[in-house]
């Protein structure tokens, strides 16, 4: 299948481009699904295209309210002597466990309500005394304001810190949980990866279809120098360090042509 929709079909395209069936490609079946694997999670961790914006919605317990406010124990188990030995610490618990799938967590949406401004409110003349201007400015220079305002209400109002890992799938919330509600919404913006299995038109993409080729056949000619130097029948000789050099070559230049071109940048707002 020229476009490959599934990780069976990739594996057969990957193959042809090989050599297949003109060659024996003398790759494990098991070898082959671990380099298909290592070629889609770098897909989707490191290629724009491989993860999208999404925005969670979670509602909170009173049983995950009260998690918040207790704490795990760290005993401080180190090599050497020591002055006072057996030291515990504490961490609050202070934590949501995301899907799997979540790759990035960009904010939580402020708590606090925006519907109650008043002409008294520092945010409220911020925007009224922009407002004459409107008519006679252009939007780049608008957009640049409410940039200015934003950070103005991260400053006086105050956003909730935030920390998360992949690894962990662990959010840590860094607020008072008394000032939460059971039955209260959050709403975390986040980047999520895509899942090949539903979203099949992963598997034909034209640069995971050329990493994935590279890997498999870097592990071909891994493989093949293990008879090295080994004359086959008719004379001719296994050339493994050169399928090696050139498949790490090309491994090197789409890593490359990845971070330039398709990698996320580093936050979401450059500037």
């Amino acid at each position: 299948m020229a476009s490959p929709n599934s990780k069976a079909t990739l594996k057969e395209y990957v193959k042809r481009k090989l050599g297949a069936p003109v060659l024996e490609i003398n790759v494990d079946d098991d070898q082959f699904d671990d380099r298909l694997d290592e070629g889609l999670q770098y897909f989707r961790e490191y290629c724009y295209d491989g993860s999208i914006k999404c925005y969670l919605k979670h509602q909170l317990t009173t049983e995950q309210i009260a998690s918040f406010k207790s704490n795990e124990s760290h005993n401080a188990a180190t090599a050497g002597g020591q002055v006072v030995a057996g030291q515990t610490y504490k961490e609050q618990q202070n934590y949501l466990t995301l899907p799997e799938h979540v790759l990035s967590v960009l904010n939580i949406l402020p708590f606090n309500d925006k519907h109650n401004l008043n002409m008294f409110d520092l945010r409220y003349q911020l925007r009224l005394n922009d407002m004459h201007d409107l008519s006679s400015t252009n939007v780049l220079y608008y957009e640049m304001v409410q940039q200015n305002i934003s950070m103005m209400d991260n400053i006086l109002v105050g956003r909730t810190p935030i920390r998360y890992n992949m690894h962990s799938n662990r959010l840590y919330l860094d607020l008072d949980a008394s000032s939460l509600t059971a039955g209260e919404y959050l709403i975390i913006e986040c980047y999520r990866k895509i899942d090949p299995t539903d979203m099949t038109d992963v598997y034909n993409d034209m640069w995971l279809k050329k990493y994935c080729t590279a890997l498999v056949k870097y592990q071909w000619g891994e493989n093949l120098s293990k008879f090295s130097g080994i004359a086959l029948p008719g004379g001719v000789t296994l050339d493994a360090a050169t399928m090696k050099s050139e498949a790490q070559e090309e491994i090197i230049r789409l890593e490359e042509e990845s971070r330039l071109n398709f990698e996320m940048p580093v936050m979401d707002l450059m500037g």
